[in-house]
Parts: C-alpha cells; sequence; structure tokens
C-alpha cells in the first residue's frame, strides 16, 4: 500500500504569480524531503471550508497570504507568542492530535535578510519603518529582539503607526508618528508599504538617510523599486529588495512544518536569475 504523499499549499487572493511553489519545491529536493506544494485560489468568505477540505486530502501545511492572513489567525486553535503579538498569521501545520497550529515567520524572514544575507548589523542601530498595515506588524516584535536603540513606525495615518508602535511598546523603545512628523535621519530604513507595487513612493524627506544608510523594500521585482531608485538618487549605496526575505520567511514555514532548515542562499539565487531573464 503506497502512502499518500504529504501536502502543502499557498492560500491567497490574488495568488497566480506566487514563488511559494517554486521555493518550497526547491527547499524540499535539496533537504530530501517528500512532499508536493501548489498554490490555491481562495474565494474571499470561503477560506476555512478551503481549508478544512485541503487538510481532509492529507493537507499538513499552509502559507497564507493577502488577504487571508487574519482569517488564518482566528482559524488557529494554537498560536505562537509571536502570531499572538503580531493578530495574522502566514504559516498553519496540522499538529498531531488534528488541530491547527498558527505561526508568523515574516518577521523572521525579514531579520535573517538583513543579518545573514545582507551583513546589516541592527543592534544599537536607529530603524525607521515605513507603513503600519499587516506586512510592518509582523515583523516588529523580530525586529525589537535585534535590540535597536530606536525603532519609528511611519505612517501616512500617524494615529496609526502611533496605535501600533504602543502595542508594541513593553518589547523595546518603539514610537509611531505620521510621515510629515520624521525629523531624524536613520542608520536603515524599511519600506513596508505595497506603494512599489503600483509605482509609487511614501511621501518621506530626503533627510531620514545618513552617509551610512542601508535602504530595504520588502516588495521586490526584477528592476528596482522606486522606494530603492529614490533611495540610491538620495545617494544611499547600500539598497535591497524584498526578494530574501520572501525566500526566507518560506524557510523558516519549511522548518516549522519539517523540522530541518533548508539552504536559502541557492535559492535567492535561482529565483533572482529567474527575475531577471526576460520573458
Amino acid at each position: 500500500m503506497t502512502t499518500a504523499i504529504d501536502r502543502y499549499a499557498v492560500f491567497g487572493n490574488p495568488i497566480k504569480h506566487s514563488k511559494s511553489p517554486q521555493i518550497h519545491t526547491l527547499f524540499a529536493k535539496q533537504t530530501k524531503q517528500s512532499l508536493v506544494y501548489t498554490a490555491e485560489l481562495a474565494e474571499t468568505g470561503k477560506f476555512e471550508s478551503a481549508v478544512r477540505q485541503f487538510i481532509n486530502n492529507n493537507g499538513k501545511g499552509l502559507n497564507i497570504t493577502v488577504p487571508f492572513k487574519e482569517n488564518a489567525w482566528a482559524l488557529s486553535e494554537s498560536r505562537s507568542p509571536r502570531a499572538l503579538r503580531a493578530g495574522a498569521v502566514n504559516t498553519l501545520k496540522l499538529q498531531e492530535d488534528g488541530s491547527l497550529f498558527g505561526d508568523t515567520t515574516d518577521g523572521t524572514g525579514l531579520v535573517n535578510d538583513l543579518l545573514h544575507n545582507h551583513n546589516i548589523v541592527l543592534q544599537n542601530k536607529k530603524i525607521l519603518i515605513i507603513g503600519a498595515g499587516g506586512a510592518v506588524r509582523g515583523t516588529l516584535q523580530a525586529l525589537l529582539e535585534q535590540q535597536p536603540s530606536l525603532l519609528l513606525v511611519s505612517n501616512r495615518t500617524a494615529a496609526k503607526a502611533i496605535q501600533l508602535a504602543d502595542n508594541f511598546s513593553d518589547l523595546g523603545p518603539i514610537h509611531g508618528c505620521g510621515l510629515q512628523d520624521i525629523s531624524d535621519d536613520f542608520d536603515i530604513i524599511i519600506n513596508g508599504t505595497s506603494a512599489s507595487l503600483q509605482g509609487d513612493l511614501p511621501a518621506l524627506p530626503e533627510s531620514i538617510f545618513n552617509r551610512n544608510s542601508c535602504s530595504y523594500d520588502m516588495m521586490y521585482a526584477a528592476q528596482a523599486t522606486p522606494f530603492m531608485q529614490w533611495s540610491a538618487a538620495c545617494g544611499v549605496s547600500t539598497v535591497f529588495d524584498g526578494l530574501g526575505m520572501l525566500v526566507e520567511q518560506a524557510a523558516e514555514s519549511f522548518y516549522i512544518w519539517r523540522n530541518i532548515k533548508p539552504e536559502t542562499r541557492p535559492v535567492i539565487d535561482i529565483i533572482r536569475q529567474q527575475l531577471n531573464q526576460p520573458e
């Protein structure tokens, strides 16, 4: 009798451009794990039933992307401390007892990319993060665990940034403000908005950069994003996109499911090479 192969997937809407199936297939090959990973379009309002159906068909775990991360949080019967804090889940794991465990790996993905792929030191640094949505919220605990001297959350709507910072203030030196209220320069500036996807830029002053600033966009594309281009035009020489974060958060999910850590660098290089090839 053949054993059914373990199934994993990413659920989102839209989903067709997801790199996750390729990333996890590369991880599985590298670590000699027998599994299948697919991208699944989940209908709005039918997320829970789609998850249950997937689990019933030998589904062992899921990645969750926009717009279902809060739904996944609500569906989780147990959650990691970082997921509890973030209020969102991007990784679901089927437990031995049949219950669903929820976690978030975005913060770990960002920090691992900065620390290990780019050799950026976060300890005792001033960090500015732009945006106050789910992408930013999911990274704040991981950033604060690196003990920066300051983490400033800045958003178009100041009240949202202030509230978000207040929710994490017991973890370290974090504050919130409006985009127009930034009056300092920073060592690391992270764009956590999706403005780059629309070809836009947050309204930021050039004075946020100093001579040694590092600029990081959570978005990625074949070409430098508008935020990366603007940073370079302001004289910043250390500029990165979020492709490494995508692969690193996937590696953390893979570890949660399979208890084995894949090598990320070869996978980042493969995806980057494909991005740079004309279609």
